[in-house]
């Protein structure tokens, strides 16, 4: 197999290649997007098949669960069990952008998407192709990165092909993404307003205890 790559505008995506990705993604195909940090693996979260394939592209390990891209803020109200003041805080200052929320699945999610830790992990990004994607499809996508498991994150479409162009079937070729530091990464799911930096990224740790102080 040798990747497709299909161009698509980074900030007017155009609806009928949105609507190209979105038909690979119903099949269960794995497509590779930009995002505003680096292009990302997407696949429907809910095709267990689909899911698999990710952790065999990329030999990642099976513990750890993938985290989704969402549209806006709203959505994420229909994927996690609860929500505290403390997510709202955080979704509020800083979505759509860099910052990734690890929060208790609710029960539209299967176990699998979790990695069976019951946590799943939500962004909005700054990006117009997923945000795009995600509308059109009306479900969240995956968002692990596009690349082997111990190799660099990518930030063109010709790093991804490099790495993966013969294990996926369609890449999104939007540019150079708009970042080339990875996100930061916040776990809320110990509840009662508890917080953890898991990674610190784009967002420093300081301006994520700021907002959760007020």
């Amino acid at each position: 197999m040798t990747a497709e790559t299909l161009r698509i505008h980074p900030d007017e995506p155009e609806p009928d290649r949105i609507d190209q990705v979105v038909a690979s993604l119903h099949s269960g195909k794995v497509v590779a997007l930009p995002t505003d940090t680096f292009y990302g693996l997407a696949v429907d979260p809910v095709n267990l098949q689909a899911v698999d394939r990710i952790y065999e592209i990329k030999s990642r390990a099976r513990h750890k669960p993938l985290s989704l891209l969402i549209a806006e803020m709203a959505q994420a109200y229909e994927l996690v069990r609860q929500v505290d003041s403390a997510f709202d805080r955080l979704a509020e200052k800083f979505w759509p952008g860099p910052l990734t929320i690890v929060v208790k699945a609710g029960s539209k999610l299967p176990l699998r998407v979790t990695a069976n830790t019951g946590n799943v992990a939500l962004r909005v990004p700054e990006a117009a192709i997923p945000r795009a994607v995600v509308s059109r499809l009306g479900l969240p996508i995956t968002a692990t990165s596009a690349n082997l498991s111990g190799f660099p994150e990518c930030t063109y479409a010709n790093g991804v092909r490099d790495q993966l162009g013969n294990k996926i079937p369609l890449i999104v070729d939007g540019g150079p993404t708009a970042r080339s530091t990875a996100t930061t990464i916040v776990d809320l799911s110990g509840g009662g307003n508890s917080w953890m930096i898991l990674r610190e990224g784009a967002i420093p740790t300081h301006e994520i205890a700021l907002t959760l102080q007020h």
